[in-house]
């Protein structure tokens, strides 16, 4: 029998049994809680979560230096949420790069990192320190970072590519949009139509500034500017470490939150070139001199992992009667998640404070 690379021997043992145990498990209780409730409730009996650990699966290639694939993917947060009977968090996305991160730096074999990068950006917070993860791992190893954007790579996303040293796009990428967002809603008017009257009671005249319950007054509005315009600042500034050929006077017109296509990016200097993820591949061997290499990910045991495509995270969560959400729904949720909260962000979502779910 020829010699089995390590995620081959994975699926051998008795935990990756006891794993696939565990996913018929959750069908079947997924299936009685929808005859008696109006939703599906996942009970992970056998393990296999989120808290299992992470294990290595070879998503290309056969020999050579180990290239990590770490995935940005989906709305940009920091939370998490409990979505089990016995309230299992499932990990926020900064969680799980550290995770990754931390996993890749018990292993010397990893001489670079990939990012793929498909996303509309997120809080402000999250997005930093996503960047600040990567920045660090970058700069401990001293090994060479390629950021890939696939559809959107955006606000956010475009952010923590900047901790990248080189910063490629897929000839269809959107990416741009360099701003800061503050969404607010105000319904004072509606209450007023409807006779209804704010009695919330504050210790400081601003204490409930951007409440949607009333007006904003023109002192809060400017103050609040003043916070979107320093973290715009930084943005900027961000921006500028990360591609070093651009001045700050460049800079500037371009992150008033537009968005670009490949092209335009490419000729504004946002980018160093366009190409798939394979090129990003070639490209990285290149860097390090070598003909072939592995390109790794970590992932769950019940994640399946089958090439440099394939998403990682769990399957979407299941609604009611147990039906899976779509794609859509399941970012919008994710998308209500950080809109749903006071806070700042680096995202572009055109319309993102009417996409909210109920």
């Amino acid at each position: 029998m020829p010699e089995l690379r390590k995620h081959e021997r994975l699926q051998l043992t008795p935990r990756a049994l006891q794993l696939r145990a565990s996913t018929i498990v959750r069908g079947f209780g997924c299936a009685i809680a929808a005859l008696l409730t109006t939703g599906c409730i996942t009970v992970d009996l056998l393990g296999g979560g989120p808290s299992a650990e992470l294990v290595e699966s070879v998503v290309r290639g056969e020999s050579g230096p180990k290239i990590l694939l770490v995935e940005i993917d989906g709305v940009i947060d920091g939370s998490v949420e409990a979505d089990t009977l016995f309230g299992i968090h499932e990990y926020s996305m900064v969680a799980r790069v550290r995770e990754v991160l931390d996993a890749a730096r018990a292993d010397p074999e990893v001489r670079a990192l990939l990012l793929r990068i498909d996303s509309p950006g997120g809080t402000a917070t999250a997005s930093e320190q996503i960047y600040t993860e990567i920045l660090r791992f970058r700069e401990e190893r001293g090994i060479p970072v390629v950021a890939q954007f696939l559809s959107t790579a955006t606000s956010g996303g475009y952010y923590i590519a900047m901790a990248a040293d080189t910063v490629q796009a897929h000839p269809t990428s959107i990416t741009g949009s360099i701003g800061v967002l503050f969404s607010s809603v105000n319904v004072a008017g509606l209450m007023e139509k409807i006779g209804v009257e704010d009695q919330t009671i504050t210790g400081g005249i601003h204490k409930d500034a951007g409440s949607p319950y009333r007006r904003l007054s023109p002192v809060e509005r400017a103050q609040l500017q003043t916070i979107v315009d320093d973290l715009h600042l930084r943005f900027q500034e961000i921006v500028d470490r990360g591609r070093p050929d651009l001045t700050p006077e460049e800079i500037t017109p371009l992150a008033d939150g537009r968005i670009f296509s490949a092209p335009q990016a490419l000729d504004n200097g946002l980018i160093d070139r366009i190409g798939t993820l394979e090129d990003a591949v070639t490209e990285i061997e290149s860097r390090l001199r070598v003909r072939s290499s592995r390109v790794v990910s970590y992932h769950r045991p019940r994640e399946i992992r089958r090439n440099l495509y394939t998403q990682a995270g769990g399957q979407p969560s299941l609604g009611a009667g147990g039906a899976a959400l779509s794609g859509e729904v399941w970012a919008l949720k994710q998308l209500g998640r950080i809109l749903g909260r006071p806070g700042f962000h680096y995202l572009w979502w055109p319309g993102a404070s009417t996409s909210l779910l109920p």
